[in-house]
This record gives C-alpha cells, sequence and structure tokens, in this order.
C-alpha cells in the first residue's frame, strides 16, 4: 500500500483518476482504525495534510468556509468561529478527546457519515454545504443532501470534499447541541439533538431547525415537530408535547449501547434541554 501525499489540488486528482481505489486520509482518526478492524487494503492512501488548498479557515463574503484539512481542534480555538456558529462549536467540543481533535478534521468527521457523528445535527441546523470537486469540475450539496446512509456519502468516483460552507447566521439565531452519551466525556453518542431557532419580540418562536442524530439511519430532521413548536413559546408544556411527536418521528435501533425505546424516550426528552435555565443533564 502506497502512502501519497499530494501537494496541490490538482495532482491529487490525477492520482485518484489512476488508483481510483486508493483511500483520502486527512486526519486518519477514523480511517485508521477502519482499515484494521475489516483488514482492507487499498492501492494507495493520500495523505491531504500538505494541500495548503484544503486549510482555508475563515469568511468568503457571507460564508464561512472550513477547508477540509482543518483540524477540530483548530476550530475549537478560533474565536470568530465560536462566536457565530455555537451549536457546531459545542458539538466538536464534545467530540472523542483533545488529541484526536488535533488530528480529527471537519471534512473527515463528515464523509464517514455515521449516524452518530457529533457534527453532522449541527451542520444541519446551520444550513452548510459541503463544496465538492471531482473530474467534472466542482459542486455543492447540503450537507443533509450529502449524507445518504451509514457510512455512505454523496462523492463520486475521483471526488473529495474541499470544504464545508456555513452561511452567515442572523444575529438572533440561537443555536445548541446537546447529546447523551453512556459517559461524560469520550462517548459516542446514545442520542443527540442539534437545534437552531429565533424568537420573536414576544418570546414566541419565530423559526425553529431541529435534527436528531443516533435514532435513525442518517440524521433525522424535525419537520412536524419544527412546525408544532412555531408560533409557541419554549415552555415546558409545548416543548413535552412537542417530545412526544419527536418519539414518532425517530427510527433508532437496539444497539451495545442501547435499546430503540431508550433512545426514541431521549429523542422527546433532550427538547427539555431548550427551556431557559435547563441543566445540562436534563432529559
Amino acid at each position: 500500500m502506497q502512502v501519497l501525499f499530494p501537494q496541490t489540488c490538482s495532482e491529487l486528482q490525477a492520482m485518484l483518476a489512476a488508483m481510483p481505489q486508493g483511500r483520502m486520509m486527512a486526519g486518519g482518526s477514523d480511517l485508521l482504525v477502519k482499515l484494521r478492524q475489516t483488514g482492507e487494503a487499498p492501492p494507495a492512501v493520500f495523505c491531504l495534510d500538505r494541500l495548503t488548498e484544503l486549510h482555508q479557515l475563515g469568511w468568503q463574503g457571507e460564508d464561512y468556509v472550513i477547508g477540509a484539512a482543518v483540524s477540530l481542534q483548530q476550530l475549537l480555538e478560533t474565536a470568530d468561529f465560536a462566536k457565530n456558529f455555537a451549536c457546531l462549536h459545542q458539538a466538536i467540543g464534545e467530540l472523542a478527546s483533545p488529541p484526536i481533535r488535533h488530528a480529527a478534521t471537519l471534512g473527515g468527521n463528515l464523509c464517514s457519515a455515521s449516524p452518530a457523528a457529533d457534527s453532522v445535527p449541527a451542520l444541519i441546523v446551520l444550513e452548510a454545504g459541503v463544496d465538492i470537486e471531482g473530474p467534472g469540475g466542482r459542486r455543492s450539496l447540503p450537507v443533509d443532501g450529502f449524507i445518504l446512509g451509514p457510512g455512505k456519502n454523496g462523492l463520486r468516483i475521483g471526488e473529495f470534499v474541499r470544504a464545508v460552507r456555513l452561511p452567515r447566521p442572523p444575529q438572533d439565531l440561537v443555536s445548541s447541541y446537546h447529546k447523551v452519551g453512556r459517559r461524560k466525556a469520550m462517548a459516542i453518542a446514545v442520542a443527540s439533538l442539534a437545534a437552531a431557532y429565533r424568537l420573536t419580540a414576544d418570546g414566541e418562536v419565530a423559526m425553529i431547525r431541529l435534527a436528531w442524530g443516533s435514532v435513525g439511519p442518517t440524521v433525522i430532521r424535525g419537520g412536524e415537530v419544527e412546525g408544532f413548536i412555531c408560533g409557541r413559546p419554549l415552555t415546558e408544556d409545548v416543548l413535552r408535547q412537542a417530545g412526544d411527536l419527536a418519539r414518532q418521528a425517530v427510527k433508532p435501533i437496539d444497539d451495545i449501547r442501547a435499546s430503540a425505546d431508550y433512545r426514541r424516550s431521549l429523542a422527546g426528552n433532550l427538547l427539555l434541554r431548550l427551556l431557559p435555565g435547563a441543566i445540562a443533564g436534563e432529559g
């Protein structure tokens, strides 16, 4: 197995054309584990860390662009990112441990397409997009159209992710990320919830986007739940009623971490964490 270090995106494209079964590696925190577990031996691994084009970070017009090779730790330490994208900042802070975050990347976490990925629910409620490059040129997909199923993403043969793109949020947007795991740190989510909403001057919900992780084959959007909450205040009664709808919307499974019934219960209870002053362990 060759380990190659392309210096430009053009060079990476040429390598992918020559060895389409090769695998791309940003931080390697997911890929190397999977290769060891499965015994897979691709003809080549293309390391992306020397591609300066994939290390861009910052505003481009009204979009905040995060290059596919930017580490999660760099994002956590960027004040402008934390200020504007609170739920994603919180989600990344929940992801693994500091040593892993120094290696792992947002692009890699997205491409792994895990139903339990911490970043994906937050990216969806923030209406993030994915910039893709390949033999046919460049194209973009919304994150909720990029994730196709467990371990499956929307990349075609010869394509790679250049960047994740976040639109500038309204100043009054409130966003948060909430997760339940089997322990308090370094835990894969049993269930998670990302929320982004705006309130009217009267305290009613003018707009809300909700996305649940680890309770379905992909992240679950809460269209009916969102419709119920809109126009109402964020009170305990409203959120408990919305929780009943959420339990009907999710599609959890039983696995080693939790039963489907427990996950279904959590999906509704996590909405209570949107209450002003809710304590982190509630739900």
